[in-house]
């Protein structure tokens, strides 16, 4: 327990990137039908378990009156939300651990998600071995990023960029599915053919709920980012925002239901349904404890600046910025700006007009005053103000924000060479 880090906010920032963590090899697990990788995310439920009890202890000790009891509250109320979203990922690793079954046509298009997970042997002679993080550039290379090193038995979750990688290492990453192929080659990896479906396709309810389940997977991510924005920027808007994805979850979720109940009574074997509808729990929960987070934001409740800070701080920060008329981004599609390649960003809003655009797709054209919600990280910050034509300023008072000065020189957008390595 001594060895567990007793700064508040360090510690909101290692849950939330935890739990962020835990999501994503769930899913990963569920991909590659993976019950070692499902057990992982169990046992970081129990490091989670025990960080949410300190965490709970430091917030009780520290509010010495009623004023900082009703901030610390708001703390407290995160805190009961990150704990859930990690408990949404055990129960889609349970999928796997407890074989509850799931069609190949859900496996199969899971690769089709706006982000998709992967992992890769890294092997001697590959051009990953003993060499650095930051020297290969993975976001540019591939558009993917690397979430986890398992070393043997060990993991590495706080992943950096003097990280040297050695033969063995298993990385696991997340990105656009077109950079697995990328990703693979570099790791020397074989060839890798992802889940296609049946040849017959024959259920036509089946296929409806797979690609809901598979639209909830994308919206409850969405979700629980517009969340963290909204207290970070005590936003009212995104709060909406977030409680009208958590609405459109519970409807996604009765529909699905109808159709796999419909499937179910065609299938030979229904058993493996069973799978959709857990993971449509864990998918409309995590958009219950996102809108749980919003809750203060919607009732004006007293937010303790300790939250703008820890998720200041974590892997994946949060940023808002405006588009100025004078940037690269100005009348540029996302597809062709490639944030989420380099500075690997994740678009998950856009503000136009005083209303927001959710998951906006590549084809979506900047304009000038647009305003962006997107979430990476930290080191790629800097690269996104300028692309939004900003200089980013640190300010003097030790409070880790920023203050926008316009840059009217146009960065251009960075592409990958294929060459250079």
């Amino acid at each position: 327990m001594d060895e567990r880090p007793r700064n508040l906010r360090t510690m909101l920032s290692e849950a939330k990137d935890t739990s962020e963590l835990m999501v994503d090899l769930a899913y990963a697990a569920l991909y590659f039908g993976d019950p070692d990788m499902a057990e992982e995310v169990q046992e970081l439920e129990q490091q989670m378990s025990a960080l949410v009890h300190d965490m709970r202890e430091v917030a009780i000790l520290a509010a010495r009156n009623p004023r900082e009891a009703e901030a610390m509250a708001s703390v407290l109320q995160v805190i009961s939300a990150i704990e859930r979203i990690a408990g949404d990922a055990v129960d889609i690793a349970r999928i796997v651990t407890h074989r509850l079954g799931i069609p190949r046509e859900l496996v199969a298009d899971l690769s089709s998600a706006a982000e998709v997970s992967h992992r890769v042997l890294v092997r001697e002679g590959s051009h990953m071995a003993h060499r650095p993080l930051s020297a290969l550039e993975l976001p540019v290379a591939t558009g993917m990023r690397v979430m986890a090193i398992r070393r043997g038995r060990d993991w590495v979750t706080d992943v950096e960029g003097d990280e040297v990688l050695l033969p063995g290492d298993v990385l696991f990453l997340e990105g656009p599915p077109a950079g697995i192929i990328r990703v693979r080659e570099l790791a020397n990896a074989p060839f890798w053919e992802p889940p296609t479906p049946p040849e017959d396709g024959s259920l036509s309810d089946l296929d409806r709920a797979v690609d809901v389940l598979v639209e909830m997977k994308n919206v409850s991510e969405v979700a629980v980012g517009l969340a963290y924005s909204a207290i970070v920027f005590r936003d009212q808007g995104l709060a909406a925002e977030v409680r009208h994805l958590e609405t459109r979850l519970d409807e996604m979720k009765d529909r699905l239901e109808v159709w796999v109940l419909r499937a179910g009574a065609e299938a030979i074997d229904p058993s493996p349904l069973r799978g959709l509808l857990h993971l449509s729990q864990a998918a409309e929960d995590m958009g219950d404890a996102a809108q749980q987070m919003v809750w203060i934001i919607e009732q004006g409740e007293a937010v303790h600046p300790i939250l703008n800070l820890a998720l200041g701080e974590a892997d994946e920060v949060v940023v808002r910025m405006p588009v100025a008329e004078w940037s690269t981004a100005a009348g540029s599609t996302l597809s062709e700006l490639q944030l989420n390649t380099d500075p690997g960003f994740h678009v998950l809003a856009v503000r136009r007009g005083g209303r927001y655009f959710y998951r906006p797709r590549g084809s979506v054209r900047l304009q000038a005053d647009d305003e962006l919600i997107a979430s990476g990280p930290d080191e790629g910050r800097e690269i996104l103000a300028q692309l939004l034509g900003w200089d980013l300023l640190a300010r003097d008072d030790d409070t880790g924000e920023f203050d926008l000065a316009p840059l009217r020189e146009k960065v251009p957008v960075r592409t990958w060479d294929p060459n250079q390595l």
